[in-house]
């Protein structure tokens, strides 16, 4: 069987690799337009702030290490330019040479990525306007670096690429700021008042975030000298596109395989309208596993995973994607990590669910141990199921496995009372020993069950605290102005506290005040409300 393989970066080679290893027999041939395959995309900002030391350890395989391995066989520098599906035939461009040749197939696999988004605006032709896709790009930008060229930058873009390259130039002594059209950084992969948090960090590691901003050209004598927003000009020495990316699909016009969005449409077994030809990867659309609707994941993990199903279908297997759930996971700026899974808030409300949220602040591990920090933990359930929905976790620690036990879970179809007592592990380096999942499931279920009367921090900004006198229940008073409230002195009315009245209880993550409702509520206090995530998550400014 003759199988051709368009893309040779993550889905493309993952394909192939599997392909060879469930059938030898297979002919399997990879065209690519890069110079290299198999690179390290994910990895590319940290070469640019030198986490990431040698250039050498950003290319996974050379073409010649990877037909070794697996014995397919790579043509680089070869762009398919049209699929002709009736003869079983693709064409393809040398770009070394311009000459077009022909292609046959059995199976084909499309697989040819993304590129990034560069919007028609004046300027761009200045000398340091970078984008971050390719070795060579972040090769580039590091190299501009380190010979002094680049004292100030703007990055367009606040998504996972923007935040890490920001970061990334932050660490190497570059003033960074980061603008993006939408309201907030990470949109739609957190919600508002969590992303708000990380522009927070990000201000105190001096990377200026501006939302709600468009990027509208450049300026400078043969070299970038300030960069123009809708909002004012900025001066820089360059400019970094990260706004987004957009399928490499347009060779397939009049090909007859249905697309949406630019994206290739795929049926759970990775199988395109036209038989015979297949797609994966940044250039694919595939299907939201909670929702059923179409999806689009550009991500690494995405790619691999769907090549390698791919892969085992086209050798002859029956094997089902059922899709992504948005999990996604980064290093941000300010030292902070971020991970998601499953629905945030906003989608879930979007999707008609009965919500219910909650927004905890957890110990990563021991608070004991050094180097111990905290979990800001944002769960979103569906009321009537009692299933969990999403996970949001932001922290210096690792987010991640907050992460991963989400993605269990939702994908599994667990509500809150079933990851309520399950037997994590625990030693007092790694986690705590009711462990931060559990314990945020715990103040869900809490929650849920009406032990807790709370008020989020979303609720808390749009003003629902009106009317409401704060109580600072910290270990020691850390609210200027505030009454000062001490749990563990309640026996009884508390003088100068009306049952009846309005009680918002604040301390610093939000332990203390529900121990403080726990016993107000004992002694008649009927209207009181716990403020999730404390001042950790709120700020509060001396009146």
């Amino acid at each position: 069987m003759k199988v051709l393989v368009l893309g040779g970066v993550a889905a493309g080679t993952k394909a192939a690799a599997k392909l060879m290893r469930e059938n030898r027999s297979c002919e399997v041939t990879v065209l690519t337009k890069g110079k290299d395959i198999s690179y390290a995309g994910c990895g590319l900002p940290y070469y640019v702030g030198g986490v990431i030391a040698e250039k050498s350890a950003l290319i996974v395989n050379t073409p010649e290490k990877f037909a070794k391995l697996t014995g397919a066989q790579v043509k680089t520098e070869t762009e398919a330019v049209a699929v002709y599906p009736g003869r079983h035939v693709v064409e393809a461009k040398d770009l070394k040479t311009g000459e077009i040749s022909e292609y046959t197939y059995d199976k084909l696999v499309i697989a040819t990525g993304a590129s990034p988004f560069v919007p028609p605006i004046q300027g761009l032709d200045l000398k340091n306007v970078f984008v971050m896709r390719t070795p060579d790009d972040a090769i580039s930008l590091r190299a501009a670096v380190e010979a002094g060229e680049i004292k100030r930058a703007v990055v367009a873009g606040g998504g996972f690429i923007g935040l890490e390259v920001a970061e990334n130039l932050a660490a190497q002594g570059v003033r960074t700021t980061v603008i993006d059209f939408a309201p907030h950084v990470l949109p739609n992969f957190l919600d508002p008042e969590l992303s708000e948090f990380v522009e927070n960090k990000m201000e105190e590691e001096g990377i200026m975030p501006l939302t709600g901003v468009s990027l509208e050209g450049v300026e400078g004598n043969g070299k970038v000298e300030k960069v123009l927003t809708s909002r004012r000009g900025l001066k820089a020495d360059a400019l970094v596109l990260a706004i987004g990316i957009r399928p490499n699909t347009a060779f397939l016009e009049g090909s007859g395989i249905e697309m949406v969005k630019g994206t290739v449409l795929t049926d759970p077994y990775l199988r395109t309208n036209v038989e015979d030809i297949y797609a994966a990867g940044d250039c694919a659309m595939v299907t939201n596993r909670q929702t059923g609707k179409p999806a689009w994941s550009p991500m690494g993990s995405t790619a691999n995973i769907a090549g390698r199903i791919l892969a085992r279908n086209a050798a002859g297997g029956a094997f089902a994607y059922p899709g992504v759930l948005g999990t996604g996971v980064a290093k941000l700026p300010g030292g902070l990590n971020a991970g998601r899974t499953g629905l945030t808030e906003t989608a879930a409300r979007a999707e008609e669910y009965d919500v219910e949220t909650v927004l905890t602040v957890v110990d990563d591990k021991a608070h004991y141990y050094p180097g111990a920090g905290v979990f800001i933990v944002k769960l979103t359930a569906d009321r009537a199921s009692r299933k969990l929905l999403g996970v949001q976790v932001l922290g210096s620690g690792a987010v991640d496995k907050v992460t991963d036990i989400g993605v269990t879970a939702v994908s599994l179809g667990a509500t809150v009372d079933q990851l309520a007592a399950m037997d994590f592990a625990y030693a007092p380096p790694f986690s705590t020993a009711i462990h931060p999942f559990a314990h945020s499931i715990n103040i869900l279920m809490n929650k849920l069950d009406g032990g807790l009367d709370s008020m989020t921090p979303a609720e808390f900004a749009a003003g629902a605290a009106e009317g409401y006198e704060v109580i600072d229940c910290s270990q020691m008073p850390a609210i200027p102005g505030k009454k000062f409230l001490d749990f563990a002195s309640i026996d009884g009315v508390v003088p100068g506290l009306e049952k009846d009245g309005k009680l918002l209880l604040v301390c610093t993550k939000g332990r203390r005040a529900y121990l403080t409702q726990n016993r107000l509520k004992f002694y008649g206090y009927t209207e009181t409300k716990v403020l999730e995530g404390g001042t950790t998550f709120t700020a509060f400014e001396e009146e």
